[in-house]
C-alpha cells in the first residue's frame, strides 16, 4: 500500500469496512483496508450473532429497514454465505388470550410477507402458531403456569467474527490489500482534499503514509475520533450503546428453539449457540473506553432477572460460562434512550476525498458498503461499474453443499470423526480441506485445544497462516470463540496456543511468554470487572491491561 496510490482506502476492519473493501475491489478498483486492532475486534465480533430483519422494528413502523434487512438475510442464507449463516427458530411465548395472539401473529405474518419483497424466497420457513401443549413439549424449561401458547418464527445466525475474517479474505482474493494492527493517526491533505492517511504499524512501530484517491471512514463507534482528525471533518453524532450478553450451557435451558421475550425497554433473546445459549442483550449509553467495554454485576443481574421470569428453574451466576460486551454505533437523535436511536445508516462526504459511513445494523452491511463505495467513487476518473456483491459468494461458499454432502466419506478418507469434519465445514465451508491438509501433515494437530470439545489445534495454525491472527487474543476471542465459551475465558488454552503460534509468527520464548501473560492479565481484568457495580469501576479494571500491541516485544 505504501508503494502506490490506491483508488480507495478503507479505514476500519469491521463488517462494514470489510464489506466496503470487497465492494470496491470487485468493481475493478485498487483497494486497501486498514484496521487498528484485529479484524472484527470491536462491535462486529460482539453482536447477538443474528442475521435478522429486526422483528421489533415492525412495532416502530420502520418497514423499509425491516424489508431491507430481510432481503439481505435471504441473500446471506442462500447464496453469499450459506456455510456461515444458518436458519434458527425462535419461540415467542403468549401470556394473554386472543388479543396477543392476533397482535403478534399479525406482526409475524407481515415479517414473512416482507421477506418476499426483495425478489427472492426468504430462505427460512414461515411462522407458526403453537398451542400450550406444543410449547410445553418444545421448551420444557419454560414455566408453563402462565403461558397459554406461543408463536414460532425463523431468522438467521452467524459467527460474526468468522464472517468478517472471511469477508476480508474474500476481498484479498480479488486483489485488495489488507493490514490489521495498523492505526490511522491522521489524514494527508492537498489543499482541502484528503489524499491519504498517516499510518502507524503497532507491531513494528513504523510510521508511514498511504495515499489514495478516495478514503472511506468506516470506524463505527470511533467515528467521532476519526472525524476530529479533519478540520470541519463532519458533524455526524454516533453514540455508543452497550449490549451485554451472557452464555450458559445448553443443558441449563431445555428447548428445541430459541426464545424471544419482551422487556420494559426492548426485547431479550435466548439464542442457541453450539453447546451453549446466548442470552442478551442490554441497551445502555456508554461514554467510557471503547476498546474494552465492560459488563458490570448490574448488567449480568439484569439479564438473569429478565430471563428467570419465564424459567421453571432459575439461572444463577454459577451457570454463566461466558460474558461479552459490544458497542452499537447508533446515529444520535433527540431521544436520550439508546434503544430509540436510529439503526438507519448515513453516508456523508465531510471533505473532498473523504467518505464517511455510520449507523446501520450488522445484517445490512452489504447495502451500507455499496452506498459508501458509490459515494467514494463519485468523481473518480473513468467509468466505475456498479456494485455486484449481491452476486459474489464469500470464500468457502462455492462447493460447500457438495462438501457437506460427502462429509462421511471425507471422515472415512481422513480417519477423523464425522463430528470433526462437520465442525470444520460449518466454520470454513469448502475451505475445510485446507485445515484437513494440516492434520494430514501432522496428526497431532487433530488434538483438541485445552478447555474445548470443538476446536482442534490445526485451527490455531490456520488462523495465523491464512486468517491474519497475530496474537493469542485474536485466536481465542475471534478465530475461535473460547474467550466467551469457557468459564476460564480460554486461560487454559493460552500456553498451548502460544506454543503453536510461535514458529508460525516468529516468536522467541520471551515473546511467547509475554503473550501468555498479557492474555491472562486480560482474562483476570475481565472477570474482576464483572463483579463491579457500575461502569466506571468496571472499566477502570479493563483499561489497566495494556493494549496487546504495546505489551509484547520481539
Amino acid at each position: 500500500m505504501r508503494s502506490r496510490v490506491l483508488d480507495v482506502l478503507v479505514i476500519g476492519g469491521g463488517i462494514v469496512g470489510a464489506g466496503s473493501a470487497l465492494d470496491a475491489v470487485t468493481r475493478g478498483l485498487d483497494v486497501g483496508i486498514l484496521e487498528a486492532q484485529d479484524w472484527a475486534s470491536g462491535t462486529s465480533s460482539r453482536s447477538s450473532k443474528l442475521v435478522h430483519g429486526g422483528i421489533r422494528y415492525l412495532e416502530q413502523l420502520d418497514f423499509p429497514l425491516v424489508q431491507e434487512a430481510l432481503t439481505e438475510r435471504g441473500l446471506l442464507l442462500q447464496s453469499i454465505a450459506p456455510h456461515l449463516v444458518r436458519p434458527i427458530r425462535f419461540l415467542y411465548p403468549l401470556h394473554h388470550r386472543l388479543w396477543e395472539r392476533v397482535y403478534i401473529g399479525a406482526g409475524m405474518m407481515l415479517y414473512d410477507l416482507l421477506s418476499y419483497t426483495g425478489g427472492r424466497t426468504p430462505g427460512v420457513p414461515h411462522h407458526r402458531h403453537l398451542s400450550k401443549r406444543q410449547v410445553a413439549l418444545a421448551a420444557p424449561s419454560l414455566r408453563s403456569s402462565n403461558i397459554i401458547g406461543g408463536l414460532s418464527y425463523y431468522d438467521g445466525q452467524v459467527d460474526d467474527a468468522r464472517y468478517v475474517v472471511t469477508l476480508v479474505r474474500t476481498a484479498a482474493s480479488f486483489g485488495a490489500h489488507a493490514a490489521n494492527r495498523v492505526r490511522v493517526e491522521g489524514f494527508l491533505t492537498e489543499g482541502e482534499r484528503i489524499v491519504g492517511v498517516k499510518a502507524h504499524d503497532l507491531l513494528t512501530d513504523e510510521h508511514f503514509e498511504i495515499r489514495a484517491k478516495s478514503v472511506i471512514n468506516s470506524t463505527g463507534v470511533w467515528t467521532g475520533e476519526t472525524q476530529a482528525m479533519v478540520a470541519d471533518g463532519g458533524r455526524l453524532r454516533v453514540r455508543a450503546s452497550k449490549g451485554v450478553h451472557i452464555l450458559i450451557p445448553r443443558a441449563k435451558f431445555q428447548s428445541i428453539m430459541g426464545l424471544l421475550l419482551r422487556t420494559e425497554k426492548s426485547v431479550l433473546f435466548v439464542i442457541p449457540w453450539g453447546k451453549h445459549w446466548i442470552i442478551g442483550t442490554t441497551d445502555t449509553d456508554w461514554h467510557l473506553d471503547k476498546v474494552h467495554p465492560s459488563a458490570t454485576a448490574a448488567d449480568i443481574d439484569y439479564l438473569l432477572e429478565h430471563v428467570n421470569t419465564v424459567m421453571e428453574t432459575p439461572l444463577t451466576r454459577d451457570d454463566i460460562e461466558g460474558v461479552y460486551v459490544g458497542l452499537r454505533p447508533l446515529l444520535a437523535g433527540e431521544s436520550d434512550e439508546t434503544s430509540k436511536l436510529s439503526r438507519e445508516h448515513v453516508v456523508a462526504n465531510p471533505a473532498p476525498g473523504l467518505t464517511l459511513i455510520a449507523g446501520g445494523k450488522w445484517t445490512t452491511y452489504r447495502v451500507m458498503a455499496q452506498d459508501a463505495v458509490d459515494a467514494a467513487v463519485d468523481g473518480l476518473d473513468g467509468l466505475i461499474p456498479p456494485s455486484i456483491t449481491d452476486r459474489v459468494p464469500l470464500l468457502g461458499a462455492c462447493g460447500y453443499v457438495a462438501e457437506f454432502s460427502r462429509r462421511e466419506r471425507t471422515a472415512a478418507e481422513t480417519g477423523l470423526s464425522v463430528a470433526l469434519v462437520t465442525h470444520l465445514l460449518h466454520r470454513y465451508g469448502s475451505m475445510a480441506p485446507d485445515v484437513l491438509a494440516l492434520i494430514a501433515e501432522n496428526a497431532s494437530l487433530a488434538t483438541l485445544v485445552p478447555g474445548t470439545t470443538d476446536y482442534v489445534q490445526a485451527e490455531v495454525i490456520y488462523a495465523a497462516t491464512h486468517e491474519g491472527a497475530l496474537h493469542i487474543e485474536d485466536v481465542l476471542d475471534r478465530r475461535t470463540r473460547l474467550a466467551i465459551e469457557t468459564s476460564d475465558r480460554g486461560a487454559a488454552a493460552a500456553p498451548v496456543v502460544a506454543k503453536l503460534l510461535a514458529p508460525v509468527l516468529g516468536w522467541n520464548a520471551t515473546r511467547a511468554k509475554a503473550e501468555v501473560a498479557n492474555y491472562l492479565a486480560w482474562v483476570e481484568a475481565e472477570l474482576a470487572s464483572q463483579r463491579q457495580d457500575d461502569d466506571v469501576a468496571a472499566n477502570a479494571l479493563s483499561v489497566a491491561v495494556p493494549p496487546i500491541g504495546l505489551a509484547t516485544t520481539l
